[in-house]
């Protein structure tokens, strides 16, 4: 078969909702029925055949187990994983075991903050979850497209409590930075003052003094790299004693830190840890996966294994150890934090079993 009648057939089967509805339910078997040991179908087979039926301007909706719907631009693998989500209304979108981490940490919080909010995957979550007390968003997202996405579906969920803000999160409020990469690839890095595609950074601390917020609860990071600069702006809000510091939830990836040495030896761990956070990598799939009847799976960063080619992952910071005293929670150690379907069960699942 040639390349265009290949191409034809999928378009069809892109034209009729019916016919993509079920094509997927028939890719989510076929993963079921083929699943091999270290072979990722899902990126390597399903993956690509799900992507020929959408463009990147297509905006899709998708509704969770809430009742919370989410429209979204499918140029992602989250968009992707969360069009063949098994059941088609999960309770998240994204990355299952840190959106409830999220959610959990978000019902003691009035103030958050957000860098890398994107479509609002997990920020809109976040907002429903802060809004029962009364409570602000400042969702900050240098994509243009993606912040109109964000306020887009802040409207469709009736949340008035997201603040969006252009700018990037980083250790000064002087710099420029642009985006380079596409979408939810792109990292920052230091463009020219003026430049056509950049935008301004500011500091956690100077955001929250003139917007006149005191007390900050919750920090969520997921911005390629820029974890660690944007931490060292809210410095005066880490070194508050427990109760009054935020919790944090930032993503790490060997990309951007080296930890050859060590998880709890990387510059963005020992700045946490110096003023007196406990700290631990999430457990969790980079993807959508039903894990509702899991307890959240948490290693301190001094136990995780983290063999393998580069990736990233998860992590979160308390100074009140206490707040995973509970079953929904359970600390593990020597295990990877990456959750991954095709790998090495004693590693690579959850302690319980998919």
């Amino acid at each position: 078969m040639d390349q265009e009648k290949l191409l034809a057939a999928l378009g069809m089967i892109a034209q009729k909702p019916e016919w993509r509805a079920e094509f997927i339910r028939q890719m989510q078997a076929f993963e079921k029925k083929i699943a091999t040991r270290d072979i990722d179908i899902r990126e390597d087979v399903t993956g690509p055949l799900i992507d020929a039926l959408h463009d990147d301007d297509q905006m899709v909706r998708k509704v969770l187990a809430d009742g919370t719907q989410l429209d979204f631009l499918y140029r992602s693998k989250i968009a992707r994983d969360f069009v063949m989500s098994e059941p088609a209304q999960p309770d998240h979108a994204w990355e299952p075991q840190t959106s409830r981490l999220l959610v959990d940490l978000a019902s003691r919080a009035k103030q958050v903050v957000i860098g890398g909010a994107y479509f609002g995957d997990q920020a809109i979550l976040i907002a429903r979850q802060a809004a029962k007390n009364h409570g602000t968003v400042h969702a900050f997202e240098p994509n243009n497209d993606q912040r109109r996405v964000l306020m887009h579906n802040a409207e469709l969920n009736g949340l008035t409590n997201i603040v969006p803000r252009s700018e990037g999160l980083w250790d000064n409020s002087s710099t420029t930075l642009k985006l380079v990469g596409f979408d939810s690839f792109a990292h920052p890095e230091v463009a020219h003052a003026g430049s056509s595609d950049g935008f301004q950074t500011v500091t956690i601390q100077d955001y929250l003094k003139a917007a006149g917020v005191a007390q900050l609860d919750l920090i969520m990071l997921d911005i390629e790299g820029a974890e660690l600069r944007a931490l060292q702006g809210a410095q005066a809000y880490l070194e508050r004693p427990a109760g009054e510091a935020p919790n944090i939830v930032f993503e790490v990836h060997r990309h951007y830190v080296d930890w050859s040495r060590g998880l709890e030896n990387t510059d963005i761990v020992k700045l946490l840890t110096n003023v007196g956070y406990h700290v631990f990598a999430v457990r969790d799939f980079n993807s959508n996966y039903d894990l509702s009847s899991q307890p959240i799976e948490l290693i301190p960063a001094d136990a995780v294994y983290l063999e393998g080619p580069p990736h990233g992952f998860n992590m979160v910071a308390v100074k009140d150890g206490a707040l995973f005293d509970s079953p929904r929670y359970r600390i593990c150690k020597g295990v990877s934090p990456k959750l991954l379907r095709h790998k090495d069960p004693a590693l690579h699942h959850p302690i319980g079993g998919l």
